[in-house]
């Protein structure tokens, strides 16, 4: 094995098994068979409540501290342990099943007697057949040339996708291995059937999962609050016990001895001792102010919300047949508190399918589309593709009429270009093009009758106007970044030498012919014009050449390429040379079709105070290009700035300078000295577009933000390259695109289109923060006022450690009588409905900045409890003191007050609801009916008859629930609890309204009227003249010309 990374035979695979893997696998489960109860278990031990309630009943079994049976702690424990893990292995299953659902299909291993491998079983040293019909490579990278017997030798695993190092020996011979001879896990072959590769990386190692990042457990900013929050109820807790024991030791002191007459001490315990054991013992009667029973009905609240996400038919994709997935039951609220949305562009904002949309050719502009113009008939050429679409009729018959210069601006269309031709079948053809650009307007030249038809290294055979001509290929002036253009020199069966360009029309305008200046002036407003409707474009221009000079600029050329020391130098300075004094034909203007509602959907959201940075692996030019497309950018921003210095220094000056920031160009900014610089000016503008990132540094950018700006970040792309920022978001979105379904694999939630982003958020996640937060407040008022009526009834019991309540109640209390009723309101609450939602994006800033639970809420929510724990116990001690039933007989007994104030409590508990429904109001009054058929069961003579020790209560319920003065108490202590909290909420919303307050009356108005909300406001696509921006864009990359003048693409 060679030091510098893996060595391979054709017959012998000579690796390290521990330190390169064996298989292609990867693997997207969490759990197995045998770690998954250990595992599970430790993991949900991590919250705290959970390990407090396994120290809890530890305690419950020392009989002298403990005066609750053990089922109180171990029924709610039990079942919560038990609802998560079934939760947690039905997630990580499904997550399983879909990742193994993807096809694996065979490749033919040459080495192993023709043997059919799958792409999981795919080994290293692997030589192996691959075809077009499989959309996944094996593995990577992959020498595309057969070997007979060699060794290779390269770079060990890394991310860098730009860059691969290794040699090959093959019979003797060293060959070079670069990036232009590698194949990338995820790729597809193009302009071949089949071709051969040895397998140098395998799973884990491949680049495409070196630049994954590591799968981390996602929590929601509400689970870490909860954290916090369950550690201040520990000390608060221990508060309350340390009070309550200091009492019993006083109370000892003091009077104890007149009770040891019937109530004699045990041997050993004295009264510091007592104040120990009677610290421990409130220890276990107030322990329902930690909230066990909280974390599953989180848990069925999220999965109810996930289940909404799963049925909603407006975020269902009909073309695709694809509904949305929520793939985590974990992140719903989270959804509601969404303050950065970062954002991949090709797949994910527009549908990477260009169009060719208008032209200007000579003078004239072409495309315009009137509303009653039918489309052209292409029947006249029978190699048309009738999927390309087009409205004016005028440039047809401008063909059919011979124009020399539309004919001389389709034939550049149908030579300047590097696209390969497959035409299986006589006349169908199948352009294979480097970028959907090039595609575009090949295929464009083809439908108006110059159908480009095959080519070879020396040639393009094309089909004018019915009549195949082929011209001689002498030279591709190839593009790159700098130059932003490309041109083709070729000879027209005539015999007469011309030279075809296009590109970019600033670069392209530098080298026309003094005699375009007209042209050029009526071009360049037609190209404003194209610009202004986001589309991308391109000027065209052409030259004819002098034998003689072109036959000593060829040999200066070849000079120049066989150079060994500047050689880019000396070719760039060649191809100035000879592309200068250019004669302008005209401008082609493409649509990169953005999916549908993306404009108004990034509008929606921004109103919302959501922020958008859309991180590209694409040009400059191109990202900008659909930053106006978007309505990101826009023609009134004047302080658009690119960020593109070529080292750290010149980016840190111009970070510097400006204060605002459209697009960062250079990796530098995302160095340690430099990325607070460069975070604080990007939070000063409005938006943010990130070109030419590698996945990792998109992950970096989002990390950087969930770092310093400490706000919740959501991530959304549709392809392997967007997984690692998917990963690193709080919330990653997946969709379901043209390029596979590894962004899908790696999300929480995933649909087809972009728009369903805006449901998503403001719908989805708003109500499932509001929720998750009402719950939450109604949960921990319930309990603290459960848990404090135990506090005050301490100091009338001697402190003595009893139940103010039945065993039986304390163990239903939140698993029967009180579950149902919050469950309702937090699966069923709305403020306001869907279509409000979109009308007024504002009701989603209140979870940005957590105004609905926070750590003032909780601390609201105590003092309510407080309140009510007071009113619901000292209320019925008074009602009941020195009382009598109707015939004469006490009442005022200890198991009469436990039932009063218990059935205060469940009642007024269960009328606190803001939001009734149907579904509201059955579980109201069924919860309530419950506790009072559940109460009479098992204080009637038969329950006591047959489990005497476990039902002491017998004939509390029909003797004390007979009496008008118990049912006037109870009348009274739900008044005194709801009614200043009513006037509360009253003052509150006439002095300090939140945006909820004031949308709510408008919605309530409407639904009075029957009538809907008002259509909402969308932004019309404004037609710009400015001359202040160019709209060339053009994905395309360099190194095609060098390919398609050689003879590599041909050698099958």
């Amino acid at each position: 094995m060679d030091t510098a990374g893996a060595c391979a035979f054709l017959a012998t695979v000579q690796t390290d098994p521990q330190l390169y893997p064996s298989t292609n696998a990867i693997k997207t489960s969490k759990y197995n068979t045998f770690n998954f109860l250990p595992l599970n278990l430790f993991e949900q031990f991590q919250r705290i409540a959970n390990a407090y309630f396994l120290i809890l009943l530890l305690l419950q079994v020392i009989p002298a501290i403990s005066s609750l049976s053990w089922f109180t702690t171990v029924v709610p424990l039990v079942l919560v342990l038990s609802v998560t893990a079934v939760k947690d292995a039905t997630d990580d299953i499904v997550s399983m099943k879909r990742t193994l659902g993807l096809t694996h299909p065979p490749y033919l291993c040459m080495w192993a007697l023709s043997t059919l491998l799958t792409s999981v079983s795919c080994r290293l040293g692997c030589l192996i057949l691959m075809m077009t019909t499989s959309p996944l490579l094996p593995g990577e990278p992959c020498v595309s040339s057969l070997l007979s017997k060699g060794e290779v030798s390269c770079e060990p695993p890394n991310s860098r996708l730009d860059r691969f190092t290794g040699t090959l020996t093959n019979a003797g011979q060293k060959y070079s291995l670069d990036n232009d001879k590698i194949l990338l896990r995820g790729c597809t072959l193009r302009n071949t059937e089949w071709c051969f590769g040895l397998v140098l990386f395998g799973g884990p190692e491949t680049k495409l999962m070196q630049n994954c990042g590591k799968t981390t457990f996602k929590r929601t900013s509400i689970d870490r609050l909860m954290n916090v929050l369950v550690l201040c109820i520990f000390g608060f807790l221990a508060f309350m016990c340390t009070i309550l024991a200091i009492g019993n030791r006083i109370w000892e002191q003091l009077w104890g001895s007149e009770f040891t007459a019937f109530l004699p001490r045990q041997g050993g315990v004295d009264t510091p001792f007592s104040g120990f054991l009677t610290f421990w013992s409130y220890v276990i009667i107030l322990n329902t102010v930690v909230p066990i029973s909280l974390y599953i009905s989180v848990e069925v609240i999220r999965l109810g919300n996930s289940f909404y996400i799963d049925w909603d038919r407006k975020m269902y994709h009909a073309s695709s047949d694809t509904p949305a997935k929520a793939r985590t039951t974990t992140l719903n609220e989270e959804l509601g508190q969404i303050k950065y949305i970062f954002s991949d562009k090709t797949g994910t904002l527009t549908q990477n399918i260009m169009t060719f949309n208008k032209c200007s050719i000579n003078g004239k502009s072409y495309g315009e589309v009137q509303m009653v113009t039918r489309k052209v008939d292409w029947s006249f050429n029978p190699l048309a593709d009738h999927h390309f679409f087009f409205h004016d009729h005028s440039l047809v018959e401008a063909l059919k009429l011979e124009s020399p210069e539309v004919q001389s601006f389709f034939r550049l269309l149908a030579l300047c270009h590097t696209v390969m031709a497959e035409e299986k079948i006589e006349g169908e053809l199948l352009y294979q093009a480097q970028s959907p650009d090039e595609g575009a307007l090949v295929t464009a030249a083809r439908n108006f009758g110059f159908v480009f038809r095959s080519r070879t290294p020396e040639s393009v055979t094309i089909v004018e106007m019915g009549e195949q001509h082929s011209y001689e290929l002498l030279a591709i002036l190839d593009f790159n970044n700098v130059r932003k253009r490309m041109s083709v020199i070729v000879r027209s069966p005539e015999g007469k030498l011309c030279l075809y360009c296009k590109g970019a029309d600033t670069m392209v305008y530098e080298r026309l012919d003094q005699s375009c200046t007209k042209l050029m002036d009526v071009t360049t407003e037609h190209l404003n014009e194209f610009a202004g409707e986001g589309l991308r474009t391109l000027a065209l221009a052409y030259k004819d050449l002098d034998e003689e000079y072109f036959s000593s600029w060829k040999q200066r050329h070849h000079e120049a390429s066989t150079a060994l020391e500047d050689r880019e130098d000396k070719l760039d300075l060649l191809y100035e040379e000879i592309e200068k004094d250019l004669m302008l034909l005209g401008a082609t203007a493409i649509e990169d079709k953005l999916q549908d509602g993306v404009p108004q959907t990034i509008e929606q959201l921004a109103k919302a105070d959501i922020k958008i940075w859309v991180l590209t692996g694409d040009k400059q030019e191109t990202a900008e290009n659909i930053g106006y497309s978007c309505n990101m950018l826009r023609e009134e921003m004047n302080d658009i700035f690119i960020v593109s210095a070529n080292n750290s220094d010149d980016v840190r000056q111009e970070l510097r300078f400006y204060s605002t920031l459209s697009l960062p160009h250079q990796a530098y900014a995302l160095e340690r000295s430099m990325e607070l610089l460069f975070l604080r000016t990007a939070c000063l503008c409005k938006t943010v577009i990130c070109c030419r990132v590698t996945p990792l540094q998109k992950a970096q950018v989002v990390e950087l933000v969930k770092k310093y700006k400490q706000a919740v970040t959501l991530a959304i792309g549709d392809g392997a390259n967007d997984v690692s920022m998917i990963k690193a978001a709080h919330i990653g979105v997946g969709i379901s695109g043209q390029e596979g379904m590894q962004a899908v694999l790696s999300s929480d939630y995933s649909f087809a289109q972009f728009r369903f982003l805006e449901r998503l958020l403001l719908v989805h996640g708003r109500w499932s923060y509001l929720r998750m937060c009402k719950f939450l407040r109604y949960f921990f008022y319930k309990n603290f006022t459960f848990t404090f009526v135990h506090f005050w009834y301490a100091f009338f019991c001697g402190f003595s450690a009893q139940t103010v309540y039945d065993e039986w109640f304390i163990t239903l209390y939140n698993l029967v009588y009180t579950a149902l009723p919050v469950l309702g309101m937090s699966l069923f609450d709305q403020d306001v409905n869907d279509m409000w939602s979109f009308q007024h994006p504002q009701l989603y800033v209140p979870g940005q900045i957590n105004q609905y639970f926070s750590k003032t809420a909780f601390f609201k929510c105590a003092l309510h409890s407080v309140y009510s724990s007071v009113v619901l116990f000292f209320i019925p001690y008074a009602a009941m003191y020195d009382t009598v039933r109707d015939d004469g007989r006490d009442i005022a007994d200890y198991q009469s007050f436990a039932l009063l104030a218990q059935t205060c409590l469940v009642i007024t508990l269960c009328l606190d609801m803001s939001y009734w429904t149907a579904v509201n109001h059955f579980f109201v009054w069924g919860s309530l009916a419950m506790y009072f058929t559940v109460t009479f069961t098992m204080y009637s003579n038969g329950t006591y008859l047959i489990f005497p020790a476990s039902f002491p209560f017998i004939g509390t319920a029909r003797n004390s629930l007979n009496q008008p003065n118990v049912w006037l108490t109870i009348l009274l202590t739900s008044i005194l609890c709801v009614l200043p909290v009513v006037a509360y909420r009253f003052l509150l919303i006439q002095l300090r309204p939140t945006i909820n307050d004031k949308v709510g009356p408008l919605t309530n108005h409407t639904l009075q009227a029957k009538a809907a909300p008002p259509p909402l406001a969308r932004r019309a696509r404004i037609r710009h003249t400015s001359t202040r921006r160019s709209g060339y864009a053009f994905s395309h990359a360099a190194g095609y010309g060098d390919l398609v003048t050689s003879n590599c693409f041909l050698r099958f």
